[in-house]
């Protein structure tokens, strides 16, 4: 279960939460580290006002993502109840956002339910890697993904952060060292119907040579990440 909370509160930690002056006081702005990129993961995503978005496992970007779809826009901050059994406080963390933005819809339905419809993005952070371990279920993850895909309208984008493993290693790093290897997101998404869009490189690190746990001292913040834009055909 130790190792299960450092995951989880790794995607989780929403950060202090403080009210801007350039926009509606109703709103929350997000105090966010400049290491997690915010700004550039927000434009890689391609988030306009008006748009709807499912954060799933939500916590880091969360006030970020309702910052960017605004007032007209929704933000539905799925927690899944697997994730909410082990830290029920997260509810509580979540609730209070959407609060300050109200633009944020707070669930904890099981990870298999369906989502809302008619997205324009699904984002998942520092997570994917979690479906395939046991507090998870472990998830069905072809189905999850194919969900991800009914969810979204024509054109939607469904969007993979995560640590990356070692290359080859498939999913055998994802419950010891909290990593996936890329290509296996690769394979599991696109045989969900999706085409790859784009991928970036702006969380990558050289320097993480892949065999050390995400939360060991010596690489935490500074893992090699991968980011994925996958794309719903019209």
């Amino acid at each position: 279960m130790q190792k299960i909370a450092l995951s989880i509160l790794l995607a989780i930690s929403i950060g202090a939460a403080t009210t801007a002056s350039s926009q509606s006081p109703q709103f929350a702005a997000p105090a966010v580290d400049p290491a997690w990129k915010a700004p550039e993961v927000i434009a890689f995503i391609g988030l306009k006002k008006g748009d709807k978005v499912a954060d799933i496992v939500a916590g880091r970007l969360t006030a970020s993502l309702a910052l960017a779809v605004g007032p007209s826009g929704k933000v539905y901050a799925v927690e899944t109840a697997e994730v909410v059994k082990a830290h029920p406080e997260i509810m509580d963390k979540m609730k209070a956002l959407a609060t300050q933005s109200p633009n944020v819809v707070v669930s904890d339905d099981p990870v298999a339910a369906a989502l809302p419809s008619g997205l324009d993005a699904v984002f998942i952070r520092q997570n994917y890697h979690d479906l395939y371990d046991k507090f998870m279920g472990p998830a069905d993850v072809s189905a999850f993904n194919k969900a991800v895909f009914a969810a979204l309208k024509p054109g939607g984008v469904y969007v993979v952060l995560d640590h990356a493993a070692a290359a080859g290693s498939g999913i055998g790093a994802t419950d010891t060292l909290h990593r996936i290897d890329p290509a296996r997101v690769k394979t599991d998404v696109l045989a969900a119907g999706f085409k790859l869009d784009a991928e970036s490189s702006i969380l990558a690190d050289k320097s993480d040579d892949h065999t050390k746990n995400v939360f060991d001292p010596s690489v935490r913040g500074h893992t090699d990440q991968f980011l994925y834009r996958f794309r719903k055909p019209k």
